[in-house]
C-alpha cells in the first residue's frame, strides 16, 4: 500500500471512530432521559408533574433564549412562571389549567397596557412560548392521573414509548432507504420513507398496549390511535425545526450532549401526548 492509500484509509478509521463515539454518546444520554421519565411516570402522578414541570421550564427557557435571537423580547418571568405551574396545577383539579390560562393572559394585558415599549410580537412570544411547552405537555400529567396504579403507568409510559419508537423508526429506515425529503426547507434530514417507518413504530406500541387488555380499546383503536399520535408527533418536530431555522440555531440548547436542549427531546411529546390524551377520552378509554 503507497503513502497515498494510507492517507486516506487514516480520516476514514477517524471518521468511523467519531461516529461510534457520537453515537455511545447519543445513546447513554438518551438512556439517561428516558430512564428518569419513565421511573417518575412508575411512582405515580406528584413525581410525574414534578418532572413534567421541570422539563417544561426548560422548554420555555429555550424557546425563549431562541426568540430573543429573533429580535423579540418575551416576558421570562411570566411565561416561565406559567410553564412551570401547568402542569403542576393538574394535580389540584385539571380546571386550573383554565385559570392559569385565564390568569396569564390577563397579566400580559396588564404588562402590554402599563408598558408602552412592549410590543404586540413580545406578548405573542410570551404568551406562546409556557403554552407550546407547559400547557401542552400537561397532557402527560392527566394521562397519568387518570388512570391509577400500574395500569395507568403503563398506558403512560406506552404513550411516550409510541413516540420515542416513533422517532427511532423513523431515523432507522429514513438513513437507510430515505430518498424522498419530507420537508427540505425546514428538516432536510426528514423523509417520506422515514415517516412512513415512525408511524409503523408507534403503531406497533400501540398494538402492544391493546394485546394486554388492560384498557378496553379495540385493534382498530389501537391502530388509528398509533397513526394519530405518530403523525402529530412528527409535526411537533417539524414545528420545533421550522422555529430554529428561523432563527439560525441548530439545537434549542447543549442540556442533553447528542441531543441538543430539552426542547429538541420534547417536541414530538409536546403535540403527541396531548393527541395521545384526546384520542383516549374520545374513544371512552378514560
Amino acid at each position: 500500500m503507497d503513502t497515498k492509500d494510507t492517507n486516506v484509509a487514516a480520516p476514514s478509521a477517524k471518521s468511523a471512530s467519531s461516529r461510534l463515539h457520537s453515537f455511545i454518546v447519543r445513546a447513554g444520554f438518551g438512556l439517561i432521559y428516558a430512564g428518569l421519565f419513565i421511573a417518575c411516570l412508575a411512582l405515580g402522578t406528584i413525581p410525574t408533574a414534578v418532572f413534567i414541570s421541570a422539563m417544561s421550564w426548560l422548554c420555555c427557557y429555550e424557546f425563549f433564549r431562541m426568540v430573543r435571537l429573533d429580535g423579540k423580547v418575551p416576558n421570562e418571568f411570566l411565561g416561565l412562571v406559567a410553564a412551570v405551574l401547568f402542569p403542576l396545577s393538574v394535580l389540584v383539579d385539571a380546571v386550573w389549567l383554565t385559570v392559569l390560562n385565564f390568569l396569564l393572559v390577563l397579566s400580559l394585558g396588564l404588562w402590554y397596557v402599563w408598558s408602552p415599549r412592549t410590543r404586540m410580537a413580545d406578548v405573542a412570544v410570551t404568551a406562546f412560548g409556557p403554552i407550546y411547552t407547559g400547557y401542552m405537555l400537561s397532557a402527560v400529567v392527566l394521562l397519568r392521573e387518570a388512570v391509577p396504579g400500574l395500569e395507568g403507568a403503563l398506558l403512560s409510559i406506552g404513550v411516550c414509548a409510541s413516540l420515542w419508537i416513533s422517532d427511532s423508526f423513523a431515523y432507522m429506515v429514513g438513513s437507510r432507504l430515505g430518498k424522498h425529503k419530507m420537508a427540505p426547507k425546514i428538516s432536510p434530514n426528514k423523509s417520506w420513507e422515514g415517516f412512513v417507518g415512525g408511524l409503523i413504530g408507534s403503531v406497533l406500541i400501540w398494538v402492544i398496549l391493546w394485546a394486554t387488555g388492560l384498557y378496553g380499546f379495540d385493534l382498530w383503536f389501537a391502530a388509528v390511535a398509533g397513526v394519530a399520535v405518530g403523525v402529530m408527533g412528527v409535526f411537533g418536530d417539524l414545528i420545533e425545526s421550522r422555529i430554529k431555522r428561523g432563527v439560525g440555531v441548530k439545537d434549542s440548547g447543549h442540556l442533553i450532549p447528542g441531543h441538543g436542549g430539552m426542547l429538541d427531546r420534547s417536541d414530538s411529546l409536546i403535540f403527541g401526548c396531548i393527541t395521545a390524551y384526546l384520542l383516549l377520552h374520545i374513544g371512552g378509554v378514560l
